[in-house]
């Protein structure tokens, strides 16, 4: 795949990614701010809004309609954090070309309608309508407090926090219950202006079309979108390893524990990335890892075990749900399995099945254009310009040392453990 990657007006660029395996075309506009514990939850909120309805298309019910008169065309929100970056947008697909009838081009007006929509949104008297702030304001609550209901995904959260005080990476996509409910239909429409006005926006298409026409339908498209001094990305900050190993014990109605730990990969250099990668996939983030493998099948310790390489901040975390009274003996027996990949006790069937993971999971990009758009959406906004190709001939490049020395690097930062109330 040649991808090409240019400036089509100030502050937006374009990654085009020709494809024609696909039979339909995929659109996706993202704006990108550092993320902030000021403003997640007005970014996190401002999605939803403006996907209530544009001064065009005023309604749900209009956007249903006329997505249903473009051959059923997708689209939808979408509100991400990467690294340290919170990213706010629009995606579609939408039937290719060479598939609709009587030439029929949908290109077009499916980006007009994300135009719309991003740039001319309903209002009343200057301000979003407070109905539709509101009735959001509810679901986007309702999406935060069900993360304590979920009490894995309440116990990663958490970790980061803990691991990341005081750092972006601890904010999440979500903003905060507190947060959410500050927010007015007024407060929320000025944070909105200052987005359109200010943040990087990534647009990215993949499917057949040319691009020249895809760049003439998405310049066309953002015609009224105000551009005023454009915020620089700042890269992520990497963690900085704490002194001492700490320990946070939170007490809830659970009958399961859950037991996070997070590891600082120390000196972390790009250098590192392919390395480390497959060093935690040996470690924790596959089926066949020493995690799953020993700690949860062969010692019993675990109910689940995996880990996760963080590369833009340099840290592995660790994710297990215990017995209240295996703390210890599982965080033990972590730490252990760790020491063996660092120690480089690799079998050869684990090397083989870490290279196999790492290049099928790269390999697969090219076969979905939402793993694409995401893929390429990170490197842009990361700054990286490798390709998966590229990717994986780095990762065939790397000695079972390497990744010895570089796990070796990795040490205990912070131990979060989720018990039951005594």
């Amino acid at each position: 795949m040649n991808v090409l990657r240019k400036t089509i007006a100030t502050g937006v660029d374009l990654t085009y990614l020709p494809a024609t395996k696909f039979k339909t075309g995929m659109l996706s506009y993202q704006f990108a701010l550092p993320l902030s514990a000021d403003t997640a939850s007005a970014n996190a909120l401002m999605l939803p809004v403006l996907f209530r309805g544009s001064c065009t298309l005023p309604t749900m019910g209009a956007i249903s309609a006329r997505l249903d008169n473009l051959y059923g065309a997708y689209l939808d929100y979408t509100v991400r954090k990467k690294g340290e970056l919170q990213t706010m947008g629009l995606v579609a697909r939408f039937v290719d070309d060479q598939f609709t009838m009587g030439g029929d081009k949908l290109l077009e007006p499916v980006a007009t309608m994300m135009g719309d929509l991003l740039c001319d949104p309903v209002t009343e008297q200057g301000v979003f309508l407070d109905s539709y702030v509101q009735g959001e304001q509810r679901n986007l609550l309702d999406t935060i407090a069900g993360i304590i209901n979920d009490k894995r995904s309440y116990a990663d959260v958490r970790l980061l926090q803990e691991l990341c005080q005081g750092e972006a990476y601890g904010v999440t996509r979500f903003g905060t219950k507190e947060g959410v409910e500050a927010l007015t239909a007024a407060t929320l429409y000025e944070a909105y202006r200052a987005l359109i006005s200010t943040a990087k926006l990534e647009v990215i298409y993949c499917g057949s079309t040319p691009v020249e026409r895809v760049e003439a339908a998405v310049v066309a498209s953002l015609k009224a979108l105000p551009r005023l001094d454009i915020a620089p990305l700042a890269t992520t900050t990497l963690h900085t390893m704490a002194e001492t190993a700490k320990t946070v014990t939170e007490a809830l109605d659970v009958t399961q524990g859950k037991l996070g730990m997070g590891f600082t990969c120390q000196n972390h250099q790009d250098s590192d990335a392919m390395p480390l990668l497959l060093g935690n996939n040996m470690f924790g983030g596959s089926s066949n890892s020493k995690l799953f493998m020993n700690v949860r099948e062969k010692l019993s310790l675990c109910y689940y075990a995996s880990s996760t390489y963080h590369r833009d901040k340099g840290i592995i975390t660790v994710s297990s749900g215990v017995e209240f009274d295996k703390f210890e003996a599982a965080h033990s027996e972590i730490c252990a399995q760790l020491e063996a990949v660092s120690r480089g006790e690799i079998a050869d069937w684990e090397w083989e099945g870490a290279r196999s993971a790492v290049k099928t999971a790269y390999t697969a990009l090219e076969d979905s254009q939402m793993s694409l758009e995401n893929f390429y959406l990170s490197q842009a906004i990361s700054l990286r310009r490798e390709t998966p190709a590229e990717l994986i001939e780095q990762m065939l490049g790397v000695s079972r040392e390497q990744v010895a020395q570089a796990m070796s690097q990795v040490a205990l930062d912070t131990t979060y453990f989720l018990k039951g109330r005594t």
